[in-house]
């Protein structure tokens, strides 16, 4: 569990290391910097349908953001939703097992993320969720599996209570950021506000190293003694993260250190698997999926020893037989 240390902005290499270990999930924001939550920006204004032959292309919001999507195979659709500050591409290995499988599998990329438009506006959790809802009206999904990491937890909350489950069959969340990162003192178990300050400093002070750092440490628990070093992943995560928009990143951070999704939770009416490494540095699951599980009215907690935030990549095998598992089940 991260300690309530102060960080303070780091000028060094072994700064930024300390500021990795720390958290790669959350940050805090002056509130005049925040981006607010932009009312009917996202309503969908083009939707540029899927040809045939084609396994990728986009869909633009009222406010120009153009949201880049993945859509292949034919059957019950799968929707994944990416982590921070990552894209769709992180569900590499979800995405071929499923399509295998015989289930249409959809990945898009956050507003600010990956291929989509690097916005600077409408960077909120409500928007990314009002976003999500377009595509998912644009495609016409039903009886659709949400599976959603870290982040992309938050999301798959946070627009299944907003916008309702009529569409939605079951969810996933794994190594989720919900119910609530920031300690407060409703929630005692959360982390100080120092330790994102101290993220937000790394981030302003070299986000390329920082993206590395975060990589090459506690997000895949390669810094654990022992630990099965894999350079490609870390060089893939750094390019995926690289590919967003820096301002999108810096408000995003703010956004889910901060968003409590207490009330979200309680208005889950579908099966809800919550999937959690014991081992998670990142999205410590004392504060997280221990209480998530409890929140939901049909949640499932599965907690997984000694595994990292990254699971997902790191033990593909484990992960995906158990999401068919619950896919599957009645």
């Amino acid at each position: 569990m991260v300690t309530s240390s102060s960080i303070n902005a780091p000028t060094t290499r072994r700064q930024l290391l300390v500021a990795v270990a720390v958290i790669s999930g959350a940050s805090v924001l002056p509130k005049s910097a925040r981006a607010s939550p932009s009312d009917g920006a996202t309503s969908v204004i083009l939707h540029q349908p899927k040809p045939k032959g084609s396994s990728m292309t986009c869909i633009t919001m009222k406010d120009g953001t153009e949201i880049f999507y993945k859509d292949w195979g034919q059957g019950q659709p799968i929707m994944f939703h990416h982590g921070w500050p990552l894209s769709a591409d992180d569900w590499d290995a979800q995405i071929m097992f499923f399509l295998e499988k015989g289930y249409r599998v959809i990945a898009h990329d956050r507003r600010g993320h990956g291929r989509s438009t690097q916005t600077d506006t409408g960077n909120d959790m409500d928007t990314y969720a009002d976003d999500l809802a377009e595509l998912i009206k644009a495609l016409d999904l039903k009886d659709v599996v949400h599976v959603g990491h870290s982040t992309g937890g938050g999301e798959v909350v946070r627009f299944l209570a907003r916008h309702g489950t009529s569409r939605a069959a079951k969810a996933v969340i794994i190594g989720a950021i919900p119910p609530v990162m920031l300690k407060s003192e409703t929630n005692p178990g959360g982390l100080p506000i120092s330790v994102f300050d101290g993220f937000r400093s790394a981030f302003l002070a070299n986000r390329a190293q920082f993206y590395h750092d975060v990589a090459a440490g506690p997000f895949y628990g390669f810094n654990r003694t022992g630990a099965a070093t894999s350079q490609a992943l870390v060089d893939n995560w750094w390019r995926q993260g690289m590919m967003g928009g820096a301002k999108a990143h810096y408000d995003c951070i703010a956004v889910f250190s901060e968003t409590d999704f207490t009330g979200d939770l309680r208005k889950i009416d579908i099966p809800l698997l919550v999937m959690h490494g014991d081992d998670d540095q990142i999205v410590p699951i004392a504060a997280s999926a221990l209480l998530s599980s409890k929140l939901a009215p049909r949640a499932t907690l599965k907690v997984y020893p000694g595994m990292p935030h990254g699971m997902a990549t790191t033990h593909p095998q484990i992960i995906n037989q158990d999401l068919l598992t619950f896919i599957r089940s009645g």
